[in-house]
C-alpha cells in the first residue's frame, strides 16, 4: 500500500525538487502495511536478527493467523491467557534483549515454505494469547511478549494508534518538532528503541531521519566508503543527504533501492522466496575468487545471474 493524501503528494513534488534522480524515475513513494499495527510488529521483526529470520516470523504471523480463523479441535485453548494483564507495567521500557545467536532456531521455518494464504493477525486476536505459544509457535522469541503487550495495549486503549498515524498529516514540513513528541510517547511502549521508532515514524510520513542499524553502516561503507561506526554514523549520514532535508530517508531509500537492483535486477520482478537473498553476505564486493555465481529467479519465469559470495 501506499500513502496516499494531498499532504503526501506536496511531499513527493517537494522533494523531487531537491532529488533529479528521484524525479527521472518517479520514486518518492514509500510502500506501507495495511495497517499502522501491522508496520508496528513488522518493525520491531527486524531487530536483533537476521533477514531471513524476519521474513520467516512475518510469514509466520500471517499462516497463525490463517489457524486463529480456522482452529483445529485440539488447539481450541491456546488463546486464552492465563490470566488478563492491563497494568501500566505492559507499557514501561525494559531493558534491550541481548542480540540473538544466529544459529538457525530448529523451529524457524524457511520463507515462502507455506502456500497457505492469510492476513496479518489483528490487535485482538493477538491480545488473548499467551506469550510462550506465540513465542514457540511463531519463532519470535523474546518478542512474543512485546508483540502481546503492544496488542493489548491498543485493545485497551492505553496506545492511540490512530492519533500516532494522522499526526503526521499536518503541516509537518514547518513542524518538525512534533516528532519529537510523538517518539517520546513511542518510546514509552515495550520494544520501542532508537531504530524501531524511527522506522515507524519514518512509516507515517517522517522522512527527515534515517533509521540507523548495520545495514546502513554497511551501505555507507560500500557506496560512500565512509567507515562509519554507532558514534558517527549520524554525522555520516548528515554529510551525504543533509542537503535533501526535511526528506533525508527518501533519498537515503532511493539510493538503497538502486544498489539493490544493480545486485538482484528488477526487485518488483522477484518472487518472495528469493527476498532472503537481499542479505550483505550477498552484496560483497566481487573477489577474484571465492565467489560463484547463482541464478535468481524472476516473476516471469526467467533467471538472472548474480554473482553471490560463497
Amino acid at each position: 500500500m501506499l500513502r496516499l493524501s494531498d499532504q503526501e503528494n506536496r511531499k513527493v513534488v517537494d522533494f523531487q525538487k531537491v532529488h533529479e534522480k528521484a524525479k527521472e524515475t518517479g520514486f518518492g513513494r514509500v510502500f506501507r502495511s495495511p495497517t499502522l499495527f501491522e508496520d508496528i510488529i513488522k518493525c520491531m521483526l527486524l531487530c536483533n536478527c537476521q533477514w531471513s529470520r524476519t521474513l520467516s516470523m512475518a510469514q509466520s504471523l500471517c499462516e497463525l493467523q490463517s489457524e486463529l480463523q480456522n482452529p483445529l479441535p485440539n488447539t481450541s485453548n491456546i488463546t486464552a491467557p492465563k490470566s488478563p494483564k492491563t497494568e501500566v507495567n505492559l507499557f514501561a521500557p525494559k531493558t534491550p534483549a541481548r542480540k540473538e545467536s544466529n544459529k538457525k532456531s530448529r523451529l524457524e521455518v524457511d520463507y515462502c515454505a507455506s502456500t497457505t494464504i492469510a492476513n496479518f493477525p489483528s490487535p485482538s486476536e493477538l491480545a488473548n494469547l499467551e506469550v510462550e505459544f506465540l513465542a514457540k509457535r511463531c519463532n519470535l522469541g523474546y518478542r512474543a511478549s512485546r508483540v502481546i503487550n503492544l496488542a493489548r495495549g491498543v485493545i485497551d486503549g492505553g496506545i492511540k494508534l490512530t492519533e500516532i498515524e494522522f499526526a503526521c498529516e499536518r503541516d509537518t514540513l514547518s513542524n518538525l518538532s512534533d516528532y519529537d513528541k510523538l517518539a517520546e510517547k513511542l518510546r514509552v511502549i515495550d520494544g520501542f528503541g532508537p531504530f524501531t521508532c524511527a522506522n515507524v515514524l519514518m512509516c507515517i510520513g517522517y522522512y527527515h531521519v534515517i533509521p540507523t542499524d548495520s545495514e546502513t553502516i554497511r551501505h555507507l561503507k560500500q557506496v560512500h566508503a565512509k567507515t562509519s561506526t554507532k558514534k558517527t554514523i549520524e554525522r555520516d549520514l548528515d554529510d551525504i543527504y543533509g542537503k535533501y532535508a526535511p526528506f533525508q530517508f527518501l533519498a537515503y531509500w532511493s539510493e538503497v533501492w538502486r544498489f539493490y537492483e544493480e545486485w538482484f535486477g528488477n526487485l518488483s520482478k522477484m518472487p518472495r522466496s528469493s527476498y532472503k537473498l537481499i542479505t550483505a553476505a550477498n552484496m560483497r564486493p566481487k573477489k577474484a575468487s571465492g565467489s560463484k555465481r547463482t541464478k535468481v529467479p524472476l516473476e516471469d519465469g526467467s533467471t538472472k545471474k548474480r554473482r553471490l559470495n560463497s
